[in-house]
């Protein structure tokens, strides 16, 4: 983290997010921008968030230029959410404690 990101009004904020197209990658993004740390969850039995493949797909057959700008500054995570045991995230090998969901 660096001063300036330290300084943002929403920093020390974590926000865990299941969100595809529209407006919660819309909010989610202004939260990031304001310093919030977004984990955003992605269904990995679909290949992810389906704005990956929304075009253009300058960055890549699965990497569209749509999904990099509503995703900036998230970090994310690929479970099935059906399965136990990833939604307790244990196979994920992680825990994830947040302020908001």
């Amino acid at each position: 983290m660096t001063l300036a990101s330290e300084s943002l009004p929403l920093s020390g904020l974590k926000v865990l997010s299941v969100e595809f197209y529209g407006a919660g990658p819309f909010c989610t993004q202004y939260l990031s921008t304001f310093g919030a740390d977004v984990i955003k969850i992605e269904n990995s039995t679909q290949g992810g968030d389906f704005a990956r493949t929304t075009g253009p797909n300058s960055l890549g057959p699965e990497d569209s230029l749509y999904f990099q700008s509503f995703n900036q500054g998230k970090r994310s995570l690929s479970l099935d959410l059906k399965d136990k045991k990833e939604r307790g995230s244990s196979s994920a090998g992680c825990k994830i404690r947040c302020d908001y969901q």
